[in-house]
């Protein structure tokens, strides 16, 4: 058999990730890792103690196919407490392994070979590559500046909507930028979305990480919305547990199952005894969450902070694990080239964000930095920054 790329045309581009590569420099140089996107510390001690609970009573096999029913209940108790959504936990919540396989499992299940998937970019890579698994034809919409932030072009994004468009994937608080979609934003794809009878696919993993004040909202909550709206969150960075790969979607009862068909045959099940911890600390520990929010917000500052100092233009980060910045100043403009040597140069890594876009002029000197780290490893990273 020949040793050539056997991957399918449609997934040859997704056939290795940034992240990888950054962080096997960040390896290879003793680098700070500031590019890939969780924590070094650990979620509430009271979770990590139920999964152990968990594990000693002998809850290692497979779990029910649409996850423990504790869980489901958690999760749709958070909802309607925080948002005022009420959904079936019998029928309207499911639990997946991780926010990752919930939106594949949305998208394989609901997108048909040759439908249109509209993304605001730049996106997170796992979408791209679930919609070419789906066979569908993504459509980009890009956030534009706006002061010293972001927001969603909207004209550009009722010029998206067409008669093939079966999905929107929508993706506040943001990754990689860190922007809050304002309410008319918000109000915008939904009118949209209720106009050309479209789904949304909402992924809100950082729907707790939100500075400043500020608040997040459901697109599900808005008027019209409910009844066509996949809400997807997950446990990783909402506990600091990202390794347990816990996720759920919440919607109504036909879009649900969709996501189920598709999502049984990707991983059955799985997480079996951390779902029961998660669901502890979706009861007990969202007191933890709002401390960690306030610690993100302190350690988005410092690092903010040290990239100014370095010389970089610091873009508005309201929320998530991230910060992006312009390293123009320094005379750099190929973000993808400086991320390479960044870490054999200073021992910092980060990621370009051209490499969530397709449209990359834009965003071609952008970089994105995470800051989910300790205080003394962004102490680190600051002092190496400075080196610039």
């Amino acid at each position: 058999m020949s040793s050539a790329n056997r991957t399918v045309d449609r997934l040859r581009p997704f056939t290795t990730t940034i992240f990888a590569e950054m962080s096997a420099l960040a390896v290879e140089h003793d680098a700070v890792n500031l590019g890939q996107g969780f924590p070094d510390t650990d979620g509430p001690a009271s979770m990590l103690d139920a999964a152990r609970e968990a594990i000693s009573d002998g809850r290692n096999q497979y779990p029910p196919g649409i996850g423990v029913p504790e869980l489901r209940h958690a999760v749709a108790r958070q909802q309607r407490d925080r948002y005022g959504l009420d959904y079936d936990p019998d029928r309207e919540v499911l639990i997946t392994v991780g926010a990752t396989e919930a939106i594949a499992g949305a998208v394989v299940g609901l997108v048909e070979p040759g439908d249109e998937v509209i993304m605001i970019e730049p996106y997170y890579d796992a979408y791209a590559a679930a919609v070419a698994m789906a066979g569908g034809v993504r459509r980009v919409v890009p956030l534009v500046p706006d002061g010293d932030g972001f927001r969603l072009d909207r004209e550009r994004l009722a010029a998206a909507f067409g008669p093939k468009t079966s999905m929107v994937v929508v993706n506040s608080p943001h990754n990689p930028t860190g922007t809050v979609l304002s309410t008319d934003d918000l109000a915008e794809i939904a009118r949209l979305c209720v106009e050309h009878d479209v789904i949304a696919v909402t992924d809100e993993v950082y729907e707790y990480l939100v500075f400043d004040g500020r608040t997040h909202t459901p697109l599900a909550a808005l008027p019209g919305m409910r009844e066509r709206t996949l809400r997807i969150s997950s446990s990783g960075k909402t506990f600091n547990c990202t390794g347990w790969k816990v996720g759920w979607v919440s919607g109504p009862p036909e879009l649900v199952g969709a996501a189920r068909t598709a999502k049984q045959y990707m991983s059955y099940v799985g997480s079996g005894p951390f779902q029961p911890a998660v669901a502890h600390a979706l009861e007990h520990e969202l007191d933890w969450v709002r401390e960690s929010a306030r610690g993100l917000q302190a350690k988005r500052d410092l690092i903010s902070t040290a990239l100014s100092d370095a010389g970089f233009v610091v873009h508005r980060s309201e929320a998530t694990y991230f910060v992006c910045a312009d390293p123009r100043p320094l005379g750099v403009d190929d973000g993808i080239e400086f991320c390479r040597t960044l870490p054999e140069r200073i021992g910092v890594a980060a990621v370009p964000v051209c490499v969530f876009t397709d449209d990359r002029e834009p965003w071609h000197h952008m970089l994105r930095f995470a800051f989910a780290k300790r205080d003394d490893v962004i102490a680190e990273a600051a002092e190496r920054l400075r080196r610039l």
